[in-house]
């Protein structure tokens, strides 16, 4: 039996082949063909109406309650326009809560997933594995690295795993501890043990408590140097009242269902360094964040590398990572898992980092940058033209006046209504209907939260974004008493 390699194909070498190459390229030019018609908003076809009820139906069903949106795709898009099954073409300014960062229908990507969909197996795991997942690891690592000492990755298929991967690599290697520290406000996936860690009591409503958490107060800007100081306060307050039982501080650098809210490097600093000082890991969730900033990672923006333990990410690269540095290496054993994803989003994943990469989407000049400027100029322009939509938030600590729009590169919210909670998911509901798709974030206030896909939009579609979000806030405003 021959072992010469020449003579044993690989699903690289078919992708290569003219037939292969060429039904590749006839399969997204029809793609293109097809995108041409999507143009911009427009309603849903009434010859759909029916079909699209009974489609809605049955994922209420199936899920055992109605899907907080009436969102059912067709299958195609192009860019930050998104096609239903009943025929209506909207804005997508959540994309999937992060995930659809190239949009719908990205020619290039439908053609690298196309090239992957020929591999032998749908999913790869931690036993057998192609080398897209040697390849995925190593760009992660390669960006992490320049400026911190992570040093190994573990890939799996969600955030949540992800973050339980962190919380156990964090708790082995400080073992016996076993205390969290968290964020005031803060979220960290809907397992059973992070939905305990999150701020949120409805997240855990009926379930046991077994995750000892200690809460420090996140930043407030309308107080820099107080909030600072309480939270270092409370830190030390809670490292003393239980000597060495502490594993982990994890630390959103963006809270991203908490409201957007931000902080300045020094306030993290001073947290940071007194972790670093007990011996305590600090651990990174920048599974919302990453990508997003005008550095891949935000602790590189933020120049925090050195003292970052473990990261975590996800959303928009398609496959999630826990990323350690070789100190917080874990014990054979403790981290595995059938599925890391499937073959396709890894090639299509990997192929979006590339871009990011390489496109001219970071720094102050990138192309993010660009995407929150022409935000908030749009912004502004709305709050002028009606004031009586934006009168100051009712946060719980007090009023907020004039903070009526906020984020950091790729992740924008903005406040209409006092940030009343009822009014603001009415005025979503009404924007969805009248052709823009956002979400809700934060508790008193409550913002309306863009998460653009940034991959591919461009400053001046938000001239159509706003023209939809003006309308709609205004039937909004009509409807309430």
């Amino acid at each position: 039996m021959s072992t010469g390699t020449s003579e044993i194909p690989t699903a690289i070498d078919l992708t290569e082949t003219a037939p292969v190459s060429t039904a590749i390229e006839v399969i997204v030019k029809e793609l293109k063909r097809a995108q041409e018609a999507i143009t911009g908003v427009r309603g849903p076809v009434r010859e759909l109406a029916e079909s699209y009820e009974r489609y809605l139906a049955r994922q209420e069903a199936v899920k055992g309650r109605p899907p907080w949106y009436p969102y059912v795709g067709s299958g195609l898009g192009r860019g930050p326009l998104v096609q239903l099954a009943d025929g209506s073409v909207k804005w997508d300014m959540i994309s999937g809560i992060g995930v659809h960062m190239f949009g719908h229908g990205d020619p290039d990507l439908v053609a690298r997933a196309l090239k992957a969909a020929i591999s032998d197996t749908v999913m790869q795991g931690n036993l057998q594995f192609g080398t897209e997942v040697i390849e995925f690891a190593e760009f992660l690592l390669g960006e992490a690295g320049r400026s911190s000492r992570l040093a190994h990755c573990f890939l799996i298929n969600s955030g949540a795993l992800a973050n339980e991967s962190a919380l156990k690599v964090c708790l082995q290697h400080n073992s016996p501890a076993s205390r969290v520290l968290a964020f005031a406000g803060g979220f960290a996936g809907r397992t059973t043990s992070l939905v305990q860690i999150g701020d949120s009591a409805a997240g855990r409503e009926g379930l046991p408590l077994s995750v000892a958490v200690d809460y420090v107060p996140f930043y407030d800007p309308r107080r820099p140097e107080e909030s600072t100081g309480e939270a270092l306060k409370r830190l030390r307050q809670l490292i003393d009242r239980y000597p060495g039982g502490h594993a982990c501080f994890i630390m959103e650098l963006v809270q991203g269902e908490g409201g957007f809210n931000i902080a300045p490097r020094e306030y993290f600093v001073a947290l940071m360094e007194l972790c670093r000082d007990r011996s305590i890991a600090v651990w990174l969730d920048e599974i919302q964040t990453f990508g997003r900033t005008l550095k891949m990672f935000y602790f590189d923006q933020l120049k925090l590398g050195e003292y970052v333990d473990v990261v975590t990410l996800g959303k928009l690269s398609q496959v999630c990572a826990c990323l350690y540095t070789d100190e917080y290496r874990p014990q054979p054993g403790l981290l595995s898992a059938t599925f890391v994803g499937s073959t396709v989003a890894l090639a299509v994943g990997l192929r979006m980092l590339e871009r990011l990469a390489s496109g001219g989407y970071y720094g102050p000049a990138g192309r993010i940058a660009a995407l929150q400027a022409a935000f908030g100029t749009r912004m502004d322009e709305l709050v002028d033209r009606n004031p009586a939509w934006f009168s100051p938030r009712n946060d719980a600590d007090g009023p907020a006046a004039g903070c009526f729009y906020d984020g950091v590169g790729g992740m924008m919210r903005f406040t209409p209504f006092a940030g009343d909670k009822t009014r603001v998911m009415g005025a979503l509901r009404v924007m969805f209907d009248e052709g823009v798709i956002a979400f809700g974030c934060g508790r008193s206030p409550h913002h309306i939260r863009f998460l653009p896909p940034i991959g591919v939009m461009q400053p001046a579609d938000f001239d159509g974004v706003f023209e939809v979000v003006e309308a709609a806030l205004e039937k909004a405003a009509r409807r309430d008493p």
